[in-house]
């Protein structure tokens, strides 16, 4: 899963907050290695890692953990010490309602809520105090109270639903990394569901936990894929990284224990195919392999199951508009 890259949309909503404030985040590109060409490419895409150093280098240069899409900053290190505030609680449910209380004191802040429905729990997000046009803040904020909380009790929390009170976006087939469950907009809140028996487990970290965990976070909450129980996810593990040996589509049925038909019906159903998902993982081994630099393109190539370079130029421009040298150049420059 750590292949998995981050479309060059979030790079672009990242940084309108900055723009926003008129500072000049030209150095912080370069020193990132992330090219104007790459931002201006609509399917041009980024390595996880660069895009946890953007958003590090914007709370840096901003001195704001809403990277500029709030009314007033948050001042870097907020985060950090809400997680002091709420590392000594003793279940799931006091941490979030200290951590949102804690959030609570600051003018303008975007109010985050739990709710119970039944045996459910909603954790929703107001941000109609921000400026934040793309969602980028708001819905970076969903991710990393969710994460947060998976992180504190030391296992992943099943989401039922992500919903969101405004229209569905052109690039909401990225979602799936950040929101792994159904998802529905034009909702009357903004907001994730979940079982309420998370919130009576008890916290599994500490404070040297989570020292280690504030060394990263959230930057990295926002850049790690969660591709959580889809099957799109569960077909990736199973494809895994060696491409020319890839088990074809009745090999991976029989391994999920379905029929090939009904594989193709689920996987239709997320809105991908098999052919699509192999495509996708190419890319993003591409991508990770050409930002490091150890394998000739023609290498590449071949690992990545292509008959010859010229083809893998065709897909990978296809995939990124840009070429693979291109985009290493880009990496380098």
């Amino acid at each position: 899963m750590r292949e998995r890259t981050i479309a060059s949309h979030f790079v672009r909503a990242a940084l309108r907050g900055a723009e926003r404030q008129g500072l000049d985040y030209s150095a912080l590109l370069r020193e990132l290695g992330i090219q104007p060409a790459l931002l201006e490419e609509p399917r041009a895409r980024l390595a996880p890692e660069q895009f946890t150093r953007l958003l590090q280098g914007l709370w840096a240069l901003l001195d704001d953990e809403y990277m500029g899409f709030g009314q007033r900053p948050s001042k870097r290190g907020t985060f950090a010490m809400m997680g002091h505030a709420i590392i000594h609680c003793r279940t799931l449910e006091k941490a979030l309602v200290r951590g949102m209380l804690f959030y609570g004191l600051f003018p303008d802040a975007p109010r985050v809520q739990l709710q119970r429905e039944d045996e459910w729990v909603r954790l929703s997000i107001d941000s109609s105090v921000l400026w934040d046009p793309d969602h980028f803040l708001t819905e970076s904020l969903l991710v990393i109270w969710h994460r947060l909380g998976s992180w504190l009790i030391g296992q992943r929390i099943r989401l039922e639903e992500a919903s969101f009170a405004y229209p569905e976006p052109a690039h909401s087939d990225e979602y799936d990394l950040l929101f792994p469950c159904p998802r529905r907009f034009d909702a009357a809140s903004t907001s994730l569901l979940f079982h309420s028996r998370y919130l009576n487990m008890p916290l599994l970290q500490d404070e040297r936990t989570l020292k280690q965990f504030l060394e990263h976070s959230p930057a990295d909450l926002l850049a790690r894929p969660d591709g959580g129980d889809s099957l799109t996810s569960r077909i990736r593990r199973l494809l895994g990284r060696d491409c020319a040996n890839w088990p074809d589509l009745e090999q991976v049925a029989q391994q999920l224990h379905i029929s090939p038909q009904t594989l193709r019906r689920h996987l239709r159903e997320e809105g991908s195919s098999f052919q699509e998902l192999k495509d996708h993982l190419r890319r993003d081994l591409a991508i990770y392999h050409l930002g490091r630099d150890e394998l000739s393109i023609q290498a590449l190539a071949e690992q990545l199951g292509f008959s010859e370079p010229s083809a893998f130029h065709r897909a990978f421009k296809k995939w990124t508009g840009l070429t693979p040298g291109a985009y290493r150049a880009h990496q380098e420059s």
